[in-house]
């Protein structure tokens, strides 16, 4: 395949992944109220897209990710959205620009660690499958202790107030976030890269 050929299929594919973290974001099932909690699956195709395209592809389309929670969390905000922009004040409590660094950050990094993570796992003998689901199963677990990470780091005294617990009690509190939407958000990254990776996957 000539190189001009392979930057076609590679902008093809990537609008691809991109069309469809469009359709999430601006349909219900991008992100899943549960109370002033938000379950997402758009971090499904920026792991997906790191497996088949590589880290690059993958950290643009975390980034994409991570833009389109700023502008869920300033378009249809909770009493939680101000970890994730700067551009809102609800309930009292407002963000920063820490916030950027909460909705954008663990977002690039799980394109990132997806696909170097799928690359060595895959190098080492492993099948694409296999690969696929330990790549999708440490990427998500780290990027939902990215995200919650950065949280107490910027937020704990306010989120703890706007979630309703005391400050000492905000672990806690994180720990059922873990529970609720991480397990889950896991379990589907896992099946659905499995799967998805295979089937999109050419040998090189």
């Amino acid at each position: 395949m000539s190189k001009t050929s392979r930057q076609i299929k590679n902008l093809t594919m990537f609008a691809f992944y991109l069309a469809i973290e469009v359709v999430l974001l601006v349909t219900p099932l991008g992100y899943l109220r549960i109370g002033v909690l938000s379950a997402t699956l758009l971090h499904v195709p920026v792991i997906v897209c790191a497996c088949t395209m590589g880290t690059k592809y993958g950290a643009l389309l975390g980034l994409v990710f991570g833009i389109t929670s700023v502008i869920n969390a300033t378009m249809a905000p909770t009493i939680t959205s101000f970890a994730f922009s700067p551009f809102i004040t609800v309930g009292g409590f407002t963000g920063g620009y820490q916030s950027l660094l909460v909705a954008i950050v663990p977002r690039v990094l799980l394109g990132v660690i997806a696909g170097a993570l799928y690359e060595f796992c895959h190098k080492k003998g492993l099948s694409v499958a296999i690969s696929a689901a330990c790549s999708a199963l440490v990427a998500t677990i780290l990027h939902t202790i990215g995200v919650l990470g950065l949280i107490i780091l910027f937020y704990a005294a306010p989120y703890a107030e706007a979630i309703g617990v005391a400050q000492s009690a905000l672990m806690a509190a994180m720990g059922t976030v873990i529970l609720t939407n991480a397990i889950p958000e896991t379990i589907v990254a896992v099946v659905a890269n499995m799967a998805l990776t295979k089937a999109l996957s050419v040998k090189k």
